[in-house]
């Protein structure tokens, strides 16, 4: 990222500064506009994150309830048969198991605090399985590939960010973002299963005698991964339920993904219906859960709430940074000759040039992706609720970090040798990009 920000800063005071060589003294200076620029954007993207406030509390205190009743222990249960066929050289019970459901699970109710680590987590318990220490196993890449592309069910600081900027309907991403990430989870899947021919694991390596193949649960295991330091986790996450409870039956498990992909066709038929009833469903709904499930709902809230202020307020400094270099390059010119010069190829194939950076970003730099995002969807010009504003909001909600979590996940357990993880990753942030084109071209076009 500090090359990406030194890069849109130089580029644009150097198309500045030959403007201004070349200015013939009529209208504002280019130096003058981009001084200008600079200025409007750092307050910009204050205001910003003040109006991002309310909006994050409201999600991240309704999300809390939902943990606190269990809803991350069900996810778990219902998605355990699958996990169990995916990764067949992982015990059923091994903590492994637990851990990747956990962080599935996580990363489907978008809560990206406690995803990251059970993630860490998982790939120590994966590494104590592996006999290629520093090599990455083929577990572990399918499930870096599956965590950078998870079915996402609620995309929720994408929602608060568009409510931020003005949307007239906020959650209007929810089915693109579902589509999308469905399709990017497939992907990555095959990806992962396909590629793994093409880099062999080299000959075993047998594991000490201290490290046996299957580590139990306990407290000594849970304090002493055998490849790297515990990654800290925070009260937090050490609060959500564990995944150790017996799975549902398999019919139970099967309707419930029956009835998550009927989704999909639902929203295709019937999204302009539902999606004004979405968010007024969801503070219900997640409040009714919490209380049938015993939840002090009230005091549950206002604690989850003041997390959601925390965020709000932590996340300034980075939406200064990219915003103001965003604002530069736009104020410079040197953004509307780069989209000049791109659009001719990308406006036929659904993805406009001023959407690109970002997809091009997202794989490297959440906060970048993330303030160019709030850029475009705060500019009057193309606003929330255009093609654009869609566009690129779904995209946010439907891809990931690859590179930051490639790096975060395997580091923790010193893994060398990736194999096929960057291959499988990316192919699924394409299938992303590709299928957010196809489903707002088709919902909300």
């Amino acid at each position: 990222m500090n090359v990406i920000f030194f890069a849109l800063v130089a580029m644009a005071f150097g198309a500045a500064a030959f403007a201004q060589l070349r200015w013939d003294g009529e209208g504002s200076a280019p130096m003058e506009l981009l001084t200008r620029s600079i200025i409007d954007s750092a307050s910009g993207a204050v205001e910003l994150a003040i109006g991002l406030i309310g909006v994050m509390t409201l999600f991240l205190g309704l999300i809390k309830v939902a943990e606190a009743g269990g809803l991350l222990a069900i996810l778990a249960r219902l998605i355990r048969p699958l996990m169990v066929r995916l990764f067949p050289e992982v015990p059923p019970n091994h903590p492994a198991m637990g851990a990747m459901i956990l962080n599935l699970s996580a990363n489907m109710m978008g809560l990206g605090n406690a995803a990251t680590p059970f993630g860490i987590r998982a790939m120590q318990e994966l590494e104590k399985l592996n006999p290629h220490p520093g090599v990455a196993s083929n577990a572990m890449v399918l499930f870096l590939a599956i965590n950078t592309s998870s079915v996402t069910l609620l995309p929720t600081g994408v929602i608060a960010l568009r409510a931020a900027a003005g949307s007239q309907d906020p959650a209007a991403i929810l089915p693109t973002t579902l589509f999308a990430t469905l399709c990017a989870t497939l992907a990555g899947i095959s990806a992962a299963m396909l590629y793994r021919r093409w880099f062999p694991l080299p000959p075993p390596v047998a594991l000490p005698p201290s490290v046996p193949d299957h580590v139990p649960a306990s407290p000594e295991n849970e304090a002493t991964p055998s490849k790297a330091p515990a990654a800290p986790v925070d009260s937090e996450a050490a609060a959500l339920p564990h995944a150790d409870d017996p799975p549902y039956p398999g019919w139970v498990s099967a309707l419930a993904l029956l009835a998550f992909v009927s989704l999909i066709p639902l929203t295709v038929l019937y999204g302009q219906v539902i999606a004004p009833w979405i968010i007024p469903a969801l503070v219900l709904g997640f409040l009714s859960f919490g209380l049938l499930r015993g939840v002090r709902i009230y005091e549950v809230f206002v604690e989850g709430a003041k997390e959601g202020f925390q965020v709000a307020v932590r996340i300034i400094p980075y939406l200064v940074a990219i915003l103001v270099a965003v604002g530069m390059l736009r104020a410079s010119g040197a953004l509307g000759a780069m989209v000049s010069w791109i659009s001719p190829w990308t406006v036929p194939l659904g993805m406009p040039a001023e959407a690109l950076p970002m997809a091009l970003l997202r794989p490297l730099s959440g906060s970048g992706a993330y303030g160019i995002m709030a850029s475009i969807i705060n500019d009057p010009a193309i606003g929330p609720d255009s093609y654009i504003g869609y566009l690129v909001t779904t995209l946010q909600g439907s891809t990931e970090t690859t590179f930051y979590v490639i790096a975060v996940y395997f580091g923790a357990v010193g893994i060398r040798r990736l194999r096929h993880a960057i291959p499988a990753a990316l192919t699924a942030d394409i299938v992303a990009v590709i299928a957010a084109v196809v489903a707002v071209s088709w919902l909300l076009a």
